[in-house]
């Protein structure tokens, strides 16, 4: 027969009681902490007026005026500073926001630009209509090459900017003043240079007269083409960020090498498809001996010599390959099937042998 044991049912409740209490008392340290952390952590990211996420930083807009690529470079003591400072669209104009950020002068900005407004028109519009203008620092250029800029009075200083033909530089809270002279120099003496190589050039000096009076952690740069391009995925002729490191622009200065190794990737198979084999090589070489521990360039390069019956040519550079990362000799196994590696089963059978 059953039977009820009440003290089983008094522990029960006993315990139900303490965790009630720890549970209210942690509720209770939670709303209290919620409550403080406007005033005291919050307050380290965003201003206390106006709530706009910070970006204390030194950026660039600028024109290639033989191109006509426009392009934006900043850095900053800051997380993933490119995702909030940086704005761009081809054939419309480039944008720099910072300081005490508003990120829609970004939008706003190449949207106006886009319906036929100068740099300076369309700056001034949103100026004007922004109530936190006090605390912002703008930079646009349009696709004319016009720029116009904006370092409200309640920046960090050092703070300031300077407008040349074709470009303009702008920093807040620098460690000293030389900071914005030293950029805009950079740039008039780097005109050789192609546009993301010079606005690299311009960030580094930057950095060495002084740069952030905090430090350095993220930079990025992006560079958009002259026309308006009507598919969106063509749009950001370059688009490289270092969202967290402690050489930002030596990272960045790689990955544009990077970059630039590609496109002679690129342009080789681009070359191979028109069956231009000898300019194929040439870009293939080119990327390679910008990064000749890379294994994909030397790969494809194999490939495209066996496809164009150059197989005793490519042999080595497979095996070379295969050497030191098997993974590509079972990749070289699946080739066929895709259209990839059109060449005798004797040719291949030569290849994976290796």
């Amino acid at each position: 027969m059953f039977r009820i044991d009440l003290r089983v049912f008094f522990n029960l409740g006993l315990t139900l009681l303490k965790l009630l209490v720890m549970t209210v008392r942690h509720s209770i340290f939670f709303l209290v902490l919620m409550c403080l952390l406007p005033n005291q952590a919050l307050r380290s990211q965003h201003h206390p007026q106006t709530g706009d996420p910070l970006a204390y930083t030194f950026s660039i807009v600028a024109r290639d005026t033989a191109t006509g690529q426009m392009a934006v470079g900043v850095q900053s003591h800051w997380f993933s500073v490119g995702t909030i400072v940086s704005w761009g669209r081809s054939g419309v104009g480039v944008v720099a926001t910072q300081s005490f950020v508003n990120p829609a002068y970004g939008p706003n900005g190449l949207e106006l630009m886009s319906q036929g407004s100068s740099a300076d028109e369309a700056l001034q519009i949103l100026v004007e209509a922004d109530r936190g203008r006090d605390y912002r620092q703008v930079a646009f250029l349009d696709a004319q090459g016009a720029v116009s800029a904006y370092t409200g009075s309640s920046c960090i200083a050092s703070a300031s900017h300077a407008m040349g033909d074709n470009y303009c530089v702008q920093a807040n809270m620098m460690l000293n003043d030389d900071v914005v002279p030293a950029m805009s120099r950079a740039f008039v003496d780097h005109g050789d240079l192609p546009l993301a190589e010079r606005v690299l050039r311009v960030l580094q000096a930057a950095q060495a007269a002084g740069g952030d009076i905090r430090g350095k952690q993220s930079a990025a740069l992006l560079v958009v083409g002259p026309e308006v391009v009507e598919e969106i995925w063509h749009d950001k002729l370059i688009d490289l960020r270092v969202d967290d490191h402690q050489d930002p622009l030596g990272e960045l200065e790689r990955l544009l090498l990077v970059h630039r190794a590609y496109e002679h990737m690129n342009r080789g198979d681009l070359a191979v498809e028109h069956g231009d084999m000898e300019a194929a090589l040439r870009e293939y070489g080119a990327a390679e001996k910008m990064f000749p521990d890379n294994l994909e360039m030397k790969y494809w390069k194999a490939v495209a010599l066996a496809n164009n019956g150059r197989i005793e040519e490519a042999l080595p550079v497979f095996r070379y390959v295969f050497d030191r990362d098997g993974n590509w000799r079972e990749l070289t196994r699946r080739l066929p099937a895709s259209g990839l590696l059109a060449i005798p089963e004797a040719d291949l059978r030569a290849i994976l042998d290796l």
